[in-house]
């Protein structure tokens, strides 16, 4: 029973995934309107057969807006897990591998890095930084950097002693095969976990760090961005709020829910 449930919510999961992923994709292409279009005789106008989600309070279609936004957050979520996934997973091997002083040093800064609010830690970044999606992926990268390095250390440490390690350090190869072609191909469940995991935090850290007008900055949009700009609206014009916050909770939900039952 627990296996069928595992199966059904693994595959509700990828189709969540692949439809947020579709949308996304189109949307880098291809918007019903320009996003950034604005037209004072339709602000704040109810959805309806031209505006599907309706518009904003400068007559921008939300729509459109979403699509473009949605590409925004999901690349500063790709380019945030990319930065953090692999500097963490250069740092996590090398530890992990050699151990010794420099290990200890490291996981002490790591400790005391981690022992921070990640959100406190990337608003101390960008108040040095200054706001910006540029900004903003450099300041979530850095700050995901321990959790990676953390987690493919304690793998590190697992595999090294595993034989197949102690056989091809018989047959002579380097540190550097083991490390990367022999050891690192084994970490890839617990990595591909690491990432999804991480990529939904970078997507509410986005949408939170742009909800507080420190991420990416009009007139371009982003889920967060748009969420911001749709709080004086809530009563008056709810589906400028409703469209990025369901698409947010989709994206989360799926990717949860497949990382949590392909195991």
């Amino acid at each position: 029973m627990r296996q069928k449930r595992n199966d059904f919510n693994y595959r509700v999961g990828k189709v969540i995934v692949c439809a947020v992923v579709l949308f996304v994709l189109i949307g880098c292409v291809y918007t019903p309107y320009d996003p950034n279009g604005m037209n004072g005789a339709l602000k704040n106008a109810a959805p309806s057969l031209a505006h599907p989600f309706g518009t904003d309070n400068f007559g921008r279609d939300v729509l459109s807006r979403v699509m473009k936004g949605a590409g925004t957050t999901f690349f500063v979520g790709l380019c945030t897990v990319a930065i953090g996934g692999i500097i963490g997973t250069l740092l996590g091997a090398v530890t992990g591998y050699y151990g010794g002083l420099f290990d200890e040093i490291l996981m002490r800064l790591n400790d005391g890095l981690t022992s921070f609010p990640s959100i406190l830690l990337a608003l101390v970044f960008v108040s040095i930084l200054g706001p910006g999606k540029y900004n903003i992926i450099l300041a979530l990268g850095i700050i995901f950097i321990p959790s990676f390095a953390r987690v493919v250390r304690s793998e590190y440490i697992t595999q090294k002693q595993m034989d197949y390690v102690k056989n091809a350090k018989l047959m002579g190869a380097s540190d550097f095969r083991i490390m990367f072609v022999h050891i690192l191909p084994n970490t890839r469940p617990i990595l591909l976990s690491s990432l999804t995991i991480g990529f939904n935090n970078a997507v509410l850290a986005e949408a939170g760090m742009s909800y507080l007008s420190l991420g990416v900055q009009p007139p371009d949009a982003s889920l967060g961005r748009m969420l911001s700009e749709a709080q004086a609206y809530l009563f008056s014009a709810p589906w400028v709020a409703l469209a990025p916050g369901i698409l947010i909770v989709l994206t989360v939900l799926g990717f949860s829910m497949v990382n949590e039952d392909a195991g």
